[in-house]
């Protein structure tokens, strides 16, 4: 086990000022404390709602002083979020991480966002700080190779503590797929597998104390795949120190006999728990800003001045203001970018076709940009009213993404909105901020997968168009067999998050322009200011609860059964060629036009041939009723 350096001095000197000292380091002969973090996502400077990477390193020499053993871990989501580490790709959180005395990492999806190249140059720092990066899961594709690091071992006095690391398999569609096209994630059963195969290999190293290291989360989304269903899969974990869904544990929570654990995000707090190594007993505890300035009050001092070193430089590069904005911007996760239109995502979509549009006209390309969609996830954060920084940029957009232009056919850009809306209102990172059109989602719908999404985590709909309904595009009628340009950021032309469609147009351009600069030059052309044009979302989006009908209310009460189908008096074909067999079809209670095509024409996508012969009587293809006739050429 790695040791920090002692401040006896340092405490004796807090003692006789009287800071407080926290009640669980009174007397810490025969404990392993494990401290840990999470989704820190570039807040290392100690601020009034930030511990800071100095305190994390002061909170580690402490305990140590009192006598403890103490184990300092990551649970992935430390190299992107704010300019801090954003203007190096993540090298500097690995540089803060290594100078803390961490003894182990797990990676988070975001640890790809600067692609694979980036990725590894940080582990090169990690590992020459002698910190393993360790995902049992994450696998060389085409083998059963970890990529990195399966699990670690830490010797302490009288507990030896195995360590083993998951990564969640969202990564494949949460990061660019140009990032992990040499990985495989192991999900599900797999992954479960592969836990337990840790389990037992460092049961049988002679490990007295189990800790998985995963970047997981509990979000329903993630079902299957989340650090609870993790613990009641595996057994032999004492503990579980998890990230990747932000969320606030305070004294852990106990799923059998594993405990998991979760700080949040943002060094908001830093986790510890206390294992007495004669009972097995486990305390666990969060530790606020707040809590950490009154109570403990010491920070690293070389590590604080390295920060502000830092923070000092990129301030100077990214500090030039470039525009106003005279109303609040909304980018705020949920409710907010992620489950419904906000102000920022019409302006988000509205700057990428502009910048499309404008490509076009530069490039003399043949083609029209019709439509614009951002996906929520890659919208960081709110901007308030005044003036807007380059900071404020990069850190609402800190991806680097470029704008890409995208061909697809109505029926496919369909679609995408409804995998991209699965969940909604439960919010989801893909949700389709848009510019250009207008869409409806109907949550009361039921939302049916169909066939999973090649090297991703999603599914494609069973039912494109039983919950969105396309209201207009350009301001015209949607075409289902229309051609379609959309500008997309690069990570969703890749098939990014529900996104996997856009794969599959007829044409691709990337443009080369960063998002960033893509906002940059809109702003510009509104003469700098963001006013109040943008003051409420413009209503592109309804999202509306509205009950499909039922044969207790399309039929009347004396009707008990559907009358059987009449077949029509049609002239006799002089061939089969010439004109098509067609029939009456009757609509029976849990029809769609999708099952009525999969069952008459042997593809569900063909409801929109139904929807086209039968458009006289249904008005809204979301909506046939029981009872109804309807012609099917087959």
């Amino acid at each position: 086990m790695k040791h920090g350096k002692l401040w006896s001095a340092v405490l004796s000197a807090a003692m006789v000022m009287g800071t407080t000292v926290p009640i669980l380091a009174a007397d810490m002969d025969g404990k392993l404390v494990v401290i840990h973090t999470n989704d820190i996502h570039g807040y290392y400077a100690t601020a009034e709602e930030s511990v800071g990477i100095a305190g994390v390193a002061a909170l580690k020499d402490y305990y140590e002083a009192q006598g403890a053993d103490v184990v300092l871990l990551d649970a992935g989501d430390f190299s992107q979020g704010t300019t801090l580490v954003n203007h190096s790709n993540g090298l500097k959180a690995a540089e803060y991480l290594a100078a803390a005395d961490y003894d182990a990492v797990s990676l988070g999806n975001h640890e790809f966002d600067f692609g694979f190249e980036a990725l590894k140059d940080t582990a090169a720092v990690l590992k020459a700080a002698d910190i393993p990066i360790i995902d049992a899961n994450v696998l060389k594709k085409g083998t059963d190779t970890p990529y990195f690091e399966a699990n670690t071992i830490v010797e302490t006095d009288g507990m030896k503590v195995g360590i083993f690391g998951l990564d969640t398999a969202e990564t494949r569609t949460k990061s660019s797929p140009s990032s992990v096209k040499d990985l495989t994630f192991l999900d599900g059963q797999e992954m479960f597998d592969c836990a337990q195969a840790q389990v037992d290999a460092l049961e049988a190293e002679g490990c007295d104390y189990i800790i998985a290291l995963t970047h997981l989360g509990v979000d329903e989304e993630s079902t299957g795949r989340r650090s609870t269903d993790l613990a009641e899969a595996v057994d032999g974990i004492d503990l579980i120190v998890d990230g990747h869904s932000h969320t606030v544990m305070d004294g852990g929570q106990m799923v059998g006999d594993t405990m998991i654990v979760s700080t949040g995000s943002y060094l908001a707090n830093v986790g510890t728990v206390v294992v007495d190594k004669a009972t097995g007993e486990e305390t666990a505890k969060l530790i606020s800003a707040a809590d950490y300035a009154a109570n403990y009050g010491t920070y690293d001092e070389n590590l604080a001045k390295m920060v502000a070193a830092d923070q000092a430089e990129v301030d100077g590069y990214y500090s030039q203001v470039f525009a106003t904005t005279k109303v609040d911007l909304n980018g705020e996760k949920d409710p907010g970018v992620r489950t419904e239109e906000t102000n920022l995502g019409d302006f988000t979509a509205d700057a990428y076709l502009y910048a499309g549009r404008e490509y076009v006209k530069e490039q003399g390309l043949d083609i029209s940009v019709d439509v614009a969609l951002s996906n929520g996830g890659g919208i960081r954060a709110s901007v308030p009213a005044g003036e807007i920084t380059m900071n404020d940029l990069y850190t609402v957009f800190p991806y680097g993404n470029t704008v890409a232009l995208v061909t697809i056919t109505g029926e496919q850009l369909l679609e995408v909105l409804e995998a991209s809306t699965f969940c909604t209102p439960t919010a989801i990172g893909g949700f389709p901020q848009i510019a250009g059109a207008e869409y409806t989602v109907n949550t009361a719908v039921p939302y049916e997968n169909g066939a999973q999404y090649p090297d991703s985590t999603y599914y494609a709909p069973a039912n494109p168009g039983s919950r969105v309904t396309i209201t207009s595009i350009g301001g015209k009628p949607f075409d289902p067999k229309a051609n379609y340009t959309v500008a997309v950021n690069s990570f969703q032309a890749e098939g990014g998050d529900t996104y996997y469609v856009l794969t599959q147009g007829s044409y691709m351009q990337d443009t080369g322009i960063v998002d960033a600069e893509a906002l940059i030059s809109y702003v510009d052309s509104l003469g700098g200011v963001i006013d109040e044009t943008y003051a409420e979302p413009q209503g592109r989006i309804k999202i509306v609860s509205e009950p499909v009908e039922n044969p207790e209310t399309t039929v009347p009460e004396e009707t008990t059964e559907p009358e059987k189908p009449v077949e029509p008096e049609v002239e006799a074909p002089k061939t089969e060629a010439e004109v098509p067999a067609t029939k009456l079809y009757t609509v029976v209670a849990g029809d769609s036009l999708w099952k009525i095509a999969q069952k008459e024409l042997g593809n569900g996508s063909k409801w929109t041939q139904i929807y086209e012969t039968n458009k006289k009587q249904i008005s809204n293809p979301n909506r046939i009723y029981v009872g109804q006739e309807l012609v099917i050429n087959q």
